[in-house]
């Protein structure tokens, strides 16, 4: 890791809080979108504590994953990136050294 990949300018951190929000919100809708969906066709109480274990479950996962630290930006934008959650173009503006490491590490995850 060089230093330039560890520093972001101003607008890099401008361009990655979008790209970060965006991501957020696009995971957030889908699964707001699918306990919509749980809800509908819950039939008893059990359906209900169905939609709690899965909100748990995404609460868990989202907040092991946003993690808005710029010393693990990089990792976090790889694996949103994998995950379809972050799109390259939210990215435009960021440093080719940065977007390529990002890259890197987004195949390391569709490896794992």
């Amino acid at each position: 890791m060089t230093e330039n990949e560890t520093v972001w300018s101003k607008p890099e951190k401008e361009i990655a809080r979008k790209a970060y929000r965006a991501a957020y919100h696009r995971e957030c809708s889908d699964i707001l979108m699918t306990v919509r969906k749980m809800a509908s066709e819950a039939e008893d109480p059990a359906g209900l504590w169905k939609i709690h274990d899965f909100l748990r479950e995404k609460r868990r996962e989202s907040d092991e994953k946003y993690d808005y630290r710029y010393s693990v930006l990089r990792w976090v934008f790889a694996r949103l990136m994998y995950e379809g959650w972050l799109k390259p173009e939210d990215l435009e503006g960021i440093s080719e050294e940065k977007l390529l490491g990002i890259r890197q590490f987004a195949e390391f995850y569709a490896r794992s």
